[in-house]
C-alpha cells in the first residue's frame, strides 16, 4: 500500500516438504505462515501424492487463502508453498504461485524467489515456438522452459534450464514424487535445507521457517545446487559452478529478513545490531559524542541496530513510534481525508519519550524519502526539540534487478539529491548513512555480497537500456 509503507519490497518466500506418514499441507501452511513477512498479498500451495498434483492459491494473508475446507482437499507426501509481494500491479491472483501444468513428464509445479534479468528474452524464445503464457510472471517462463527440455530425469532438465536463466532464483519445484531445491550460482536469494524430526526433509527461504517445523541439521542450499527431496534419501547435484565470489543481496540483512535467520553463518539480528555499533562510531567520530537526548527505532527491523547504536553511543533507548502492523496489509484502500494522514495511519508516536529531546531516529533506508518526512513531523508535532535520522546503509541510488522492488533511477530520492538536499528534503536537523565500508565491518566479510543498489557496479551486466526491473508498481 502506497500510503503506509515505502519500505522495499521482497518478492517472496518459498518452501518445499517432503514428509512420509505427515500431513504435508498443514506442515506447509504453518511453514508458510513463518514466511509471511516476505508477501502478504497473495499464497499458494501445490502437494502431491506420487501420482497427482493439486493446488490451491488465492489473494490475502496466508490465513485467508487457506481454510480447514481447502486444506482437507491437499492430499500427499511431497509439498511446496509460496508467499507472495505482488510486483507488476496487474491481476494478483494471476502471478499468484505456485504455477502447474500438465507435462509429457508427468505434472510440474513450481515457485519462486527471486528475478531474471533475461526473462524478456525466454519468453519471446517461447512465444516464437508457439507457446502461450497466462500471466507476466518470469516463474511461467521457468516453468515452460523446463516443461520443454529434453533430458531422461528432471535433475537433467533443470540442469540444462540454469544454464539459460540469468539472475536471480531460489526455487521449489514439485513433480508427482519428489520436491526439488534449485539456487541460482550467483547466490543472490537464501535457502536453506534441514532435516524433519518424524524423517523426511524440508527447504525455505528462511531457518526461521525451517525451525518452526522442528527441522534439524539446517544447511544452505549452495549457489548452484539442485537438491532432490524423495523416497530415495536426499541428492544433491552441482548443476552449476559456484560463481565467485558471490553476490548474496545484502538487504536480507538490513531489512528483509526475520532476525532469526542465519545465512551463510550469519545471524541477521547480531548483523543489524553492529550495523547499528558501526554508525555510532562513523557519526561520532565526525560529530562527537553529543548529538541526542534519546534514540529510537522505526520499528520492526531497526530496533537490533538502534540498541547497537545506544551501546556505543551511551544515549538512552527508548519507543517513539508505536507501530500499526496490520495497516499495510489490508486491501480496503483509504478515503481522501485518510489517505492525507499517510504515515500517521500507520504509526503512533509516545509523546512522553520525545518531547523536548533531541531524538535520534534510526531507520534501515530510505529508498524514495516519502515516509522520513511525515514521520520526522510526527515526532515534531510531538514536541520532539531536534530530530536526526541515522540509516543503517549507504544511500540507495541505483534499482535493482534482481528481484527487489526499489523504482527506477528516477524512484530513487538519492540518485536525484546529495545527502544534504535530502535532509532537507525530509525536514531532518541531521541526516547520516552508513558508509559500504562500515557495512561490510558489520557482516565481517570484506565480498560475497551485492551491493549494486549503493554503488551501481551490478553482478552481472545489466543493459540499462533493454532491461527494465519489472516492477511497474512501486512502494517507496
Amino acid at each position: 500500500m502506497n500510503y503506509f509503507d515505502e519500505s522495499p519490497k521482497e518478492e517472496c518466500g518459498v518452501l518445499g516438504i517432503f514428509a512420509p506418514n505427515e500431513d504435508v499441507a498443514r506442515m506447509t501452511f504453518f511453514g508458510l505462515y513463518a514466511l509471511q513477512h516476505r508477501g502478504q498479498e497473495a499464497a499458494g500451495m501445490a502437494v502431491a501424492d506420487g501420482q497427482t498434483i493439486s493446488m490451491h492459491k488465492g489473494v490475502g494473508l496466508v490465513s485467508h487463502v487457506f481454510t480447514p475446507n481447502v486444506m482437507a482437499d491437499l492430499k500427499g507426501h511431497y509439498a511446496i508453498g509460496h508467499t507472495r509481494y505482488s510486483t507488476t500491479g496487474s491481476s494478483l491472483l494471476r502471478n499468484a504461485q505456485p504455477f502447474m501444468i500438465e507435462t509429457m513428464h508427468g505434472p510440474l509445479a513450481l515457485a519462486h524467489n527471486g528475478n531474471l534479468i533475461n526473462s524478456a528474452e525466454l519468453r519471446n524464445e517461447l512465444m516464437e515456438q508457439g507457446v502461450g503464457f497466462s500471466s507476466s510472471s518470469d516463474t511461467e517462463v521457468m516453468t515452460m522452459m523446463l516443461a520443454r527440455n529434453g533430458g531422461a530425469t528432471w535433475e537433467e532438465r533443470i540442469k540444462t534450464a540454469m544454464a539459460k536463466w540469468i539472475g536471480a532464483y531460489s526455487l521449489v519445484i514439485l513433480t508427482r514424487d519428489c520436491v526439488y531445491a534449485v539456487r541460482d550460482p550467483w547466490g543472490f536469494r537464501p535457502l536453506c535445507i534441514g532435516l524433519l524430526p518424524g524423517g523426511g526433509h524440508a527447504v525455505a527461504s528462511e531457518t526461521g521457517a525451517l525451525q518452526t517445523l522442528g527441522c534439524e541439521a539446517i544447511r544452505d542450499v549452495k549457489p548452484g545446487e539442485v537438491v532432490s527431496l524423495s523416497n530415495s534419501a536426499l541428492k544433491v547435484m552441482q548443476a552449476l559452478p559456484t560463481v565467485n565470489p558471490t553476490a548474496m543481496c545484502i538487504f536480507e540483512h538490513i531489512y528483509f529478513a526475520r532476525p532469526d535467520q542465519v545465512w551463510d553463518g550469519i545471524n541477521v539480528h547480531h548483523v543489524r545490531q553492529r550495523l547499528g555499533e558501526e554508525l555510532a562510531r562513523e557519526i561520532t567520530e565526525k560529530m562527537g559524542s553529543d548529538l541526542g537526548d534519546v534514540v529510537i527505532p522505526v520499528p520492526d527491523s531497526s530496533v537490533p541496530a538502534a540498541i547497537g547504536f545506544s551501546h556505543v553511543t551511551k544515549f538512552p533507548y527508548n519507543d517513539g513510534f508505536i507501530k500499526n502492523r496490520y495497516v499495510g496489509r489490508t486491501f480496503i484502500e483509504p478515503t481522501d481525508s485518510l489517505r492525507k494522514r499517510g504515515v500517521a495511519l500507520k504509526f503512533n508516536v509516545i509523546n512522553e519519550n520525545v518531547r523536548d529531546k533531541r531524538v535520534v531516529v534510526i531507520d534501515d533506508s530510505i529508498v524514495r524519502g516519502n515516509t522520513t518526512g511525515p514521520l520526522i513531523k510526527l515526532l515534531r508535532n510531538a514536541g520532539a526539540k531536534e530530530v536526526h535520522m541515522a540509516i543503517t546503509c549507504p544511500p540507495i541510488a541505483h534499482p535493482c534487478f534482481m528481484g527487489v522492488d526499489m523504482g527506477r533511477h528516477e524512484d530513487l530520492i538519492a540518485h536525484k539529491r546529495t545527502v544534504d538536499e535530502i535532509r532537507e528534503y525530509v525536514n531532518a536537523d541531521s541526516l547520516y548513512y552508513l558508509s559500504v565500508e562500515g557495512m561490510m565491518r558489520a557482516l565481517k566479510r570484506n565480498d560475497g555480497f551485492c551491493q549494486a543498489c549503493f554503488t551501481g557496479a551490478y553482478p552481472i551486466p545489466v543493459d540499462m537500456t533493454s532491461v527494465k526491473t519489472g516492477f511497474e508498481k512501486v512502494t517507496k
